[in-house]
């Protein structure tokens, strides 16, 4: 079913209240704290920081050229009743500290590689170790601590960078562009595209948290998952691939139908013990396709939300939250605790650089890289 519910007199209300002071319904409280844009401007490294928004008759999107992340998405359930559904900070100081890539756009290489390092053209290339002798989504010089250029031209913004060669020991330079709409259609589409002056590996995501239920609503694990993969790449202790692809069938990482998240993530298997839960890249059935298909989708029962992704990529991981501990507090000043997110980040299959069968990674001069998710919202009964 279609959403058929505007929360456009919601948004200006809570606009209203935000600067008058006023006493106001829990929800409209809620939701102007992500409207506040004095909070979002400053200026780092010379450049200027703002928040922006992008809207319908039914969904808003808050985005910050800061990272180019996603910092709020407020969206109605079943009975019209708004909540913000990714989580984010209220302010850019929040965002300077943060260590969970809340919302954030990641690259060059977004997951880990191996051993941080990989071997290009004879070349070898050292990157920064953040994740236990690996390197985990390019390291402290990623994505997430860049203030992109931005230009808003109607329904889309328009985000660009150029990542220095051998910045965080990727070489280049790289230059991204990354267009974020929001259509009639309640579809939030980010277009990424990237070129490079020299070989490199290259990997772009979106590391988007989502709870249907909202921000701090509570667990994810009466979510409903359909992933739309029949196999795995298992991952070792430290968790990166073997290389192996492993079937799903019949074992707690099928979710080739919808399934409760909760019902399996506690199971005794090797490799939810190694990620403490869901941290692992899907294989889809369909990859490597011009134009985004189906990878993912949840639902909460409860609300009735729907949320659908889409990609070009041929991969999928998904991560359950598991290393949420409740020490960092979101933009309504509430603890965000463990597994009461999930992320889906459509992408290419970790340590691809490493792993020789696993999908080309390899970005040439003269070459574009593409790739396009959409996260589709709405709702059922």
């Amino acid at each position: 079913m279609s959403i058929k519910r505007s929360i456009h007199n919601f948004i200006i209300l809570a606009f209203t209240f935000s600067f008058t002071f006023c006493a106001a319904p829990e929800q409209q409280n809620e939701a102007f704290s992500i409207l506040q844009e004095q909070n979002f401007d400053t200026t780092i490294d010379n450049k200027p920081v703002k928040l922006f928004t992008l809207e319908n008759d039914e969904i808003t999107v808050f985005v910050t050229n800061y990272g180019a992340r996603i910092v709020g998405i407020l969206a109605p359930d079943k009975h019209g009743n708004v909540e913000d559904i990714s989580l984010g900070y209220a302010s850019i100081s929040d965002y300077i500290k943060d260590g969970m890539f809340l919302g954030t756009a990641v690259g060059p290489y977004a997951n880990r590689i191996g051993d941080a390092a990989f071997t290009l053209d004879s070349l070898t290339y050292n990157l920064e170790d953040n994740d236990n002798g690996n390197t985990l989504h390019s390291g402290s010089t990623g994505f997430q601590q860049v203030v992109w250029d931005v230009e808003q031209t109607g329904d889309s913004l328009i985000f660009s960078y150029t990542h220095p060669h051998l910045l965080g020991g990727f070489p280049g330079p790289v230059h991204v562009d990354m267009i974020y709409s929001l259509n009639d259609n309640n579809e939030f589409i980010i277009d990424m595209k990237a070129s490079s002056e020299r070989a490199t590996v290259i990997n772009l995501t979106n590391h988007a948290y989502f709870n249907l239920k909202g921000e701090a609503g509570g667990d994810i694990l009466g979510h409903m998952l359909m992933i739309n993969a029949d196999s795995t790449t298992p991952v070792n202790e430290a968790l990166i691939p073997t290389g192996e692809i492993v079937t799903v069938k019949n074992g707690p990482f099928d979710f080739t139908s919808p399934k409760r998240i909760g019902d399996d993530i506690n199971a005794e298997h090797q490799q939810l013990i190694y990620g403490r839960g869901y941290d692992h890249n899907w294989v889809l059935n369909e990859k490597n396709t011009d134009e985004p298909v189906l990878a993912a989708r949840l639902s909460e029962p409860v609300s009735g939300r729907v949320l659908e992704v889409y990609t070009t990529e041929p991969g999928i991981q998904f991560y359950s939250g598991n290393f949420m501990d409740g020490t960092v507090k979101g933009k309504y000043g509430k603890a965000l605790n463990y597994r009461e997110a999930l992320a889906l980040e459509p992408q290419n299959f970790p340590d691809s650089p490493n792993i020789p069968s696993f999908p080309n990674a390899v970005l040439k001069p003269g070459e574009e890289y593409h790739h396009t998710i959409i996260f589709k919202f709405d709702v059922e009964d």
